[in-house]
């Protein structure tokens, strides 16, 4: 629909799966979006470091097809001597992207590791490695969950920024206009990093309800009435789904955004559906 838009760029989000069954699954899901020639995939850490192993064995496998592979690495619960290690680990195999984030503490964890946020994280990467990864860190267009106000979520953006970060992905959104605002404001802040939209298919609406409230991302209140409508008719929610996140991109493609992310949840089909409209 968008003369521009295979011109576009693509990356996925995966979870490191912890069964046979998961992997066989995630390898078919991998194969399926291999057709958009991904800018990279990404792989999920756990809460606390719990799928470290997991997550190394991953993106290892997808290296091995000859995809660039991201790992994400997390400070929570994590000590320098950890940290370092891991850092070590991955660039002796190869890897050249980092997805770094501070990370969900586990629940009734009572230590935080030797860092508190993802900008010290930043910092020690580079300290570390220095320009050996391109650096992601998160955004969040309709401000974290976590930050007293937006100005302060702002602030601490930047100094992920400012401690070496290369670009950013956000936090899901369903208002393209919370994305249009945020990169204005970087743009104002003196923040010029690429910053690129991830994008969370609709599959299930319980589930997005509950990760919404979570990380904070909102449901517009059209759309959560018109999804909580269908109930059961996973069909019509799904159809009416692709229509509302092909329609986002769409117009996050005529902005001129750097690239599209998109969390999979280990799943191509209504990804690959949104993709090929777009496309077209």
């Amino acid at each position: 629909m968008n003369k521009n838009a295979k011109k576009m760029g693509y990356s996925f989000e995966f979870f490191p799966p912890k069964t046979k069954e998961g992997v066989a699954n995630l390898r078919e899901t991998r194969k399926q979006l291999a057709q958009f020639n991904p800018e990279f995939y990404s792989v999920t850490f756990g809460a606390g470091g719990s799928t470290r192993d997991l997550t190394m064995e991953t993106v290892q496998e997808i290296q091995t097809e000859g995809f660039e592979a991201a790992p994400h690495i997390s400070c929570i619960s994590s000590t320098k001597q950890e940290l370092s290690e891991l850092l070590a680990a991955y660039k002796s195999h190869g890897m050249k992207r980092l997805v770094a984030l501070r990370g969900d503490i586990p629940s009734g964890e009572a230590s935080a590791g030797d860092f508190k946020h993802a900008n010290e994280l930043v910092a020690f990467i580079r300290h570390e490695t220095g320009d050996w990864f391109h650096i992601e860190v998160a955004a969040y267009p309709e401000v974290h969950p976590e930050a007293h106000s937006a100005s302060m979520d702002l602030s601490r953006f930047k100094a992920k920024v400012d401690a070496g970060a290369n670009s950013a992905i956000t936090q899901y959104f369903y208002n393209a206009d919370a994305y249009f605002q945020f990169v204005d404001r970087c743009d104002k802040a003196g923040i010029n990093i690429p910053i690129v939209p991830g994008i969370m298919p609709i599959n299930n609406f319980t589930q997005l309800a509950r990760f919404s409230n979570i990380c904070g991302a909102e449901i517009p209140r059209w759309l959560r009435l018109r999804l909580e409508e269908f109930g059961d008719d996973l069909q019509s929610l799904r159809a009416l789904g692709i229509d509302v996140v092909s329609e986002l991109c769409e117009v996050l493609i005529a902005w001129d955004v750097p690239s599209l992310h998109f969390y999979t949840l280990n799943q191509s089909a209504t990804i690959s559906t949104i993709i090929n409209n777009i496309d077209n």
